[in-house]
């Protein structure tokens, strides 16, 4: 058979190092969170914003720990997709939240994209026209693609490099930001109506994916060296490092913005929050650092999902097609992520983009929990009382955010509802017809034996 028509997925055993692999992680942590939510939570519970931060830490903390007592005991590059299949098996339940995880993380990537483009146009005063944002993000994409299509060493060193610079730089922003402010305190006492319970909730579950990104570390599972003790570590790492970044951007951004322009600006509030402070050249400064943050973001994303699609592709739980592609399905898995990213990136803003990404995200996030909870105790050597918590704050957190998507933007829940009942009759449409198939064959090789 021809390497062109090799249909197997393609695994580097042992290709990521720790570094590399806290890399990729942060890469897509800090790409997504900081740059676009800061905004966006502000909106959503005024000047609570920085603790509604914290509060998203604390929720992905507990989360963290399912996904690390699995990779321990199973690391597999197919991650949250092999996860599911190990609590629930060749069911509805696998496919169905494999699925939703798959989504949220093409979302994130659109998420991205958009940042991208919002703070580039920041060089250009702006984006009037509010057609360049996505273009610019399209071709993001595009560029991201083609990196993807060289391995996983490369991505690593590109993503690596990005990262560095990328976490350099939003610490000196953060640092810099607190110096200059006039002052570091932010006037937690009369948040108003912005301020309720319901609405903190929701603005938690929105920073919820300025940190969920470290589940694109266990979908790098065997290709990380020493994978029972190092992906653990990787996600500590990343959930650490990104708690101090984002706190200290936080009050920098507060420190020297007043509310309404947080709000103002939210799509961009990390540039317009270095204007006053540090004038053109912080501008220019904030600018360059989203647009490696974005860019090293999307990289690791495209990488670590198209891989979990390929995953879940080999154990039959979702269709596939080729539709004539020469290569591997891997590299078809790359092209179906792409695509749905640019078709995301061209027609959605980042508010309703980042929406979508929080509901399939914590009701996948919730199916984890239950799985070790139900199915996987003994196996992982689990403890109850965490996976338990873990629900019930992110039981919490997506009620919040529902509430105020339903008081405020009722077409974005519309949409997410919609979605998953499709995938969910799909899904099981799929699930059925090939339990048949399966069944008509074992037939038919009994009766040729006799």
């Amino acid at each position: 058979m021809s390497s062109t028509h090799d249909r197997t997925t393609r695994y580097q055993k042992g290709s990521l190092t720790l570094p590399g692999t806290v890399m990729l992680g942060t890469g897509v942590m800090i790409g997504a969170g900081i740059f676009a939510l800061t905004g966006q939570m502000a909106q959503m519970t005024g000047v609570l914003f920085p603790l509604a931060f914290l509060a998203a830490a604390v929720i992905v903390s507990f989360s963290a720990y399912s996904y690390i007592k699995i990779s321990n005991a199973y690391p597999s590059a197919g991650g949250i997709g092999m996860y599911l299949h190990k609590a629930y098996g060749n069911r509805l339940p696998t496919a169905f939240n494999a699925l939703l995880m798959y989504f949220s993380m093409v979302i994130a990537q659109s998420f991205l994209a958009r940042t991208f483009g919002s703070y580039t146009m920041q060089l250009f005063d702006g984006d009037e026209s509010g057609r360049m944002v996505p273009i610019l993000g399209v071709s993001l994409i595009l560029a991201a693609f083609l990196i993807n299509l060289l391995g996983s060493r490369m991505i690593q060193g590109v993503a690596s490099f990005i990262g560095i610079l990328k976490i350099g730089g939003i610490l000196v922003f953060g640092l810099v930001g607190i110096w200059i402010a006039d002052s570091v305190s932010v006037d937690f006492s009369s948040p108003g109506e912005a301020g309720t319970f319901g609405n903190f909730l929701g603005a938690t579950a929105l920073g919820i994916l300025a940190f969920k990104g470290f589940t694109t570390i266990t979908n790098s599972g065997s290709e990380v060296i020493d994978p029972k003790r190092n992906v653990g570590r990787a996600i500590i790492i990343s959930i650490a490092a990104c708690v101090v970044i984002y706190t200290l951007v936080g009050f920098a951004v507060a420190s020297n913005l007043s509310l309404a322009e947080i709000i103002k600006t939210q799509d961009y509030s990390l540039a317009a929050a270095a204007r006053p402070a540090l004038g053109d050249y912080g501008v220019w400064f904030t600018v360059a650092i989203a647009m490696m943050a974005t860019a090293g973001g999307i990289l690791a994303s495209i990488f670590a999902v198209s891989r979990m699609l390929a995953m879940l592709t080999e154990m039959k739980l979702v269709p596939h097609s080729h539709f004539g592609m020469p290569g591997s399905i891997q590299k078809h898995t790359l092209v179906y992520t792409v695509v749905l990213g640019l078709i995301l990136t061209a027609f959605f803003d980042l508010s309703r983009i980042a929406a979508l990404g929080i509901i399939f995200y914590l009701i996948m996030d919730i199916a984890i929990h239950w799985g070790v909870l139900r199915y996987l105790r003994e196996d992982v050597k689990a403890n109850v009382w965490v996976p338990t918590v873990a629900i019930v704050l992110d039981l919490l957190a997506l009620g919040g955010f529902v509430w105020v998507k339903l008081n405020t933007d009722l077409f974005v829940i519309g949409v997410a509802v919609v979605t998953m009942i499709v995938i969910a009759v799909a899904e099981q449409l799929f699930l059925k017809k090939a339990t048949e198939a399966e069944e008509a064959g074992h037939k038919e090789s009994h009766a040729h034996h006799h």
